[in-house]
């Protein structure tokens, strides 16, 4: 009777989790698709399709519009981007990923009587990396000019309504924004009054960021009249941002305000093409950033849970969440020790740590009957042949595990002040993604962010400067990759990803939410592939996710960062039957009403010849298409 019972159970759940009712439509299309965190940024995409544009032209309209919007990014931040070139039938990495100014090291910060480099204001500043993200995939593959692209940007740089979600953000934080002249001049626009941040609804005008937006396209009609072709006419943009006068003017700002970018900094600095980190799963190729982001890791849960039968587990029953749980702490446990910019030495052991041999080994850890506290980094260099380096010092680190209170959220997405439950507000204020996709086969998947409100403004350009710097650590016992140094770019959250199957796109998807990033996109990825959801249902499907890991963002002390061993996230749905049986296996339980994070996906169905788009619904992210 118990086996009829387990069986029904199953039954149940998987048709549940795949025929499930969702609060928002699939999103359909045959020609062209455009996605992003904002309704009036997938309309600068869906209007850069119409001018004729492809899908990395109409990517790069929602990045610009998305920073000009504010959404929890601005354009003094970061860009990381995977693009699908038909041509080539590759997958290709853009690395715009800014990097540590002159004077950031360990002993600066530590002077300073710092754990971390800190959350808020010009030292949390590398180097803006989106405007070379953005200027490099245009002119490399788009096809449309820079002013073109920028149009609904500059348009919206004059004046556009600013939706509740930012401008409640801005009242929240205005103590913070009340430090830095420029921000204050920005952000303020009703200074001395009980609100001071525009209301929901005001035409917000930026004529600093206006005018430098400008700037970039005088400089590729400037070009154009010298009979510069159209690449080098988006360079010429590009050069001017990053040593000309807008430049220059960026360096004054931040320094004034006690940062430490020089222009020296800004001309040094590139966006990077790479080769993307590949692994397969069950017959899909998938595609993540190197390992300056924390992709990887999700590359190596799902090598992990090759090992385990999960369809026939069952979708969110007891024992798939503990194994997913022990499959992401295993590898954000590697992640936390073994990532970093893989331009500085020493060099990272990815070919170990994404071995299929290596993950059955780490998968024969996970005890079936509780949670382990005490999992810690494995030793993936005999799998690539090397002897590790650092047994001594991951010994001296030990695996202590903090069990003070700590929240899922990264602090940069807790707002004082709120009623709401903070990691309910974690999923609306995260960054943001964009996803586009059209019928001559470009694909872009990007997970931009930085420079969040409250930002600290570089003098008049109206570019909020990144505060990226907050991911590095200063002490090597955290991590030997990832200790912060001049030139170097830190180990980052952010995750786009894609997949392929049989040599074709299959997925475009990702997600925002600092930490929990690649826990929500490899339980998307799991709920298409082993539970067949079509992409609206697995992008509000019930995740979990785990604090057992080193936060990357928030707090400049030790204790901030800790992991927080046996926590989990559940979805309020989760019955009391699954509830009773973590518990008893060492679990502290944490609910919420959505869990799945603020996925927004296209899924490619070569049968018919169209595009499934799925966009979370989380906030105000919109899709497009036609």
């Amino acid at each position: 009777m118990k086996h009829l019972v387990a069986i029904f159970f199953l039954l149940a759940t998987t048709l549940s989790a795949t025929a499930q009712q969702t609060q928002k439509p699939v999103l359909h299309g045959k020609n062209w698709m455009a996605i992003t965190g904002k309704p009036l940024a997938a309309t600068a995409g869906a209007m850069t399709f119409q001018k004729g544009g492809n899908a990395v032209d109409a990517a790069c309209a929602m990045l610009a519009a998305t920073c000009t919007m504010w959404d929890v990014l601005s354009w003094g931040g970061e860009t990381q981007a995977l693009i699908y070139n038909p041509k080539t039938k590759k997958v290709i990495a853009i690395n715009a990923m800014g990097v540590a100014p002159t004077g950031a090291t360990p002993e600066f910060f530590k002077g300073k009587g710092y754990n971390f480099p800190p959350e808020y204001g010009p030292l949390a500043a590398t180097t803006p990396g989106t405007p070379g993200g953005l200027l490099y995939m245009l002119a490399n593959y788009g096809t449309l000019s820079l002013e073109q692209v920028l149009a609904p940007a500059i348009e919206m740089a004059a004046g556009y309504p600013m939706e509740a979600q930012t401008a409640n953000s801005i009242e929240k934080n205005k103590e913070h924004i009340k430090q830095w002249p420029y921000s204050r001049k920005v952000f303020l626009t009703h200074p001395g009054e009980d609100r001071e941040a525009p209301e929901p609804g005001e035409i917000f005008v930026q004529k600093d960021l206006l005018q430098t937006l400008t700037k970039m396209v005088e400089a590729e009609r400037e070009a154009l009249k010298k009979g510069k072709n159209r690449k080098d006419a988006i360079m010429a943009a590009y050069d001017r941002f990053y040593k000309g006068d807008i430049a220059e003017e960026f360096v004054r700002g931040s320094k004034e305000q006690g940062g430490l970018i020089t222009m020296q900094d800004l001309a040094k600095w590139k966006p990077i093409e790479e080769e993307p980190l590949m692994v397969n799963y069950k017959g899909v190729d998938v595609y993540k950033m190197q390992q300056w982001t924390q992709g990887p890791v999700m590359l190596q849960a799902l090598n992990v849970l090759e090992n385990f039968d999960l369809k026939g587990i069952g979708y969110n029953s007891t024992k798939y969440i503990h194994t997913l749980y022990q499959a992401m702490n295993l590898s954000f446990a590697d992640r936390d020790f073994y990532y970093g910019d893989p331009y500085f030495a020493p060099q990272e052991p990815m070919k170990g740590l994404l071995s299929k041999a290596y993950a059955k080994e780490r998968a024969k850890l996970i005890q079936y009957d509780k949670n382990n506290p005490s999992i810690g980094p494995g030793d993936p260099y005999p799998f690539e042949g090397r002897k590790n380096p650092y047994l001594k010092l991951l010994k001296e680190r030990g695996y202590e595990m903090d069990t003070s209170k700590r929240n899922f959220a990264p602090s940069h997405d807790i707002r004082n002040g709120s009623s709401m439950n903070e990691y309910q507000e974690r999923l609306w204020l995260g960054t943001t993604t964009v996803e586009a996709a059209d019928k001559e086969g470009w694909v872009v998947s990007i997970t931009p962010s930085g420079g969040w409100v409250p930002a600290c403004i570089a003098g008049n350009t109206g570019i909020g400067m990144s505060q990226r710097m907050q991911s590095f650590v200063l002490d090597a016992k955290l991590n030997p990759f990832n200790v912060v140094a001049p030139g170097k770019r830190p180990r980052v959250t952010l995750t786009p990803s894609m997949a392929l199957k049989d040599g074709k796109p299959f997925l475009s998807f990702a997600v925002q939410g600092g930490d929990t990033q690649d826990q929500n996109l490899l339980q998307f990825f799991l709920n298409v592939v082993e539970f067949g959801m079509n992409v609206q249902q697995a992008a509000e499907a019930a995740n979990i996710n785990t604090n057992q890991l080193w936060l990357s963002l928030g707090g400049m002390k030790t204790d901030d960062r800790k992991p927080k061993p046996g926590h989990i996230l559940l979805n309020s749905s989760t019955p009391d039957s699954v509830r009773n049986e973590l518990k008893k296996m060492g679990y502290t339980l944490s609910f919420g009403d959505r869990t799945s994070g603020p996925i927004n996906a296209i899924f490619f169905d070569w049968k018919h010849g169209s595009f499934w788009g799925g966009s979370s619904n989380h906030g105000e992210d919109y899709g497009i298409a036609w």
